[in-house]
């Protein structure tokens, strides 16, 4: 894959890439100009607009933040552009949590007892670990939680994906966990290789100086964000390995969780044929 191909320039978002030019298990290559993923769009341009839905046919736009985060940032650009269709779609259950990087290890262990089963009865492979040595459960922990409390709002997105009539992008304030969680069950269902799936979700570091940048710009992130060493913020392969292997021995793969809840063989097929041509 060519890294240098798949990143967008824009002056007002830094981490917005193509999920084309990806190679699957059987021997394809995604399509390009079908699906981006980005950080958040507040600050795009006018030259940015214009590329983005003159230049690129952007026509639908998946928000994953939280409707906190939404009202806190306030309309984008995007939004006053009758092109494009905006699709609020949060990850998060809603219950007073604005972002996801406002997590710290003092409350790491609560969170991972609540979150140590999925379906019931099933263990994550972090369970009995030592509580220092749960640096990465912080980041599955939630990864999970996206799937666990708002499976409508995966579907719906990868649904967009897979049925819209130009170019979709998919977003959250960083474009790292929301949507790398969405991007990379969008990519399973195409067939792409495992270790480009994880590729894809650790490209983020290669922008993360001027990411948290331009989060720390805005005091809906600053706090959160100054609350951490910017290290804990890097999206580790093991992390998407970690997550994309649970689903694997819990549910069969990501198809399985997808199908479990209520995703269809139709929908599979318009999602590859729009990712794949």
């Amino acid at each position: 894959m060519n890294e240098l191909t798949r990143w967008i320039a824009l002056d007002g978002a830094v981490n917005v890439r193509d999920l084309g030019g990806l190679p699957t298990e059987d021997g394809r290559t995604t399509q390009f100009g079908r699906v981006l993923r980005s950080d958040n769009l507040q600050g795009l341009t006018e030259a940015d607009v214009r590329k983005l839905v003159g230049e690129m046919k952007l026509r639908d736009v998946i928000d994953l933040r939280s409707n906190a985060e939404v009202a806190l940032e306030g309309p984008g650009p995007l939004t006053r552009v009758p092109e494009v269709g905006i699709h609020h779609l949060t990850l998060f259950a809603e219950g007073g949590r604005h972002t996801d990087v406002e997590a710290d290890t003092g409350d790491l262990a609560d969170d991972t007892r609540r979150r140590r089963r999925i379906d019931g009865d099933r263990v994550l492979p972090w369970q009995g670990q030592r509580e220092h040595d749960l640096a990465e459960v912080r980041v599955i922990g939630f990864y999970h939680a996206y799937l666990r409390d708002r499976p409508d709002s995966v579907l719906a997105a990868l649904r967009v994906l897979a049925r819209g009539d130009g170019v979709a992008i998919v977003h959250c304030a960083a474009g790292k966990d929301r949507t790398g969680v969405v991007s990379a069950l969008a990519l399973s269902v195409a067939g792409v290789a495992r270790e480009a799936i994880v590729a894809d979700y650790a490209a983020t570091g290669d922008r993360l100086e001027p990411l948290l940048a331009r989060l720390r710009a805005s005091s809906t992130y600053r706090d959160d964000l100054d609350a951490q060493p910017a290290e804990n913020h890097l999206p580790r392969p093991e992390y998407m390995e970690y997550f994309l292997g649970v689903l694997d021995e819990t549910y069969g793969g990501p198809l399985g969780w997808l199908e479990r809840n209520g995703w269809t063989p139709d929908d599979a097929a318009a999602l590859r044929v729009r990712l794949l041509g």
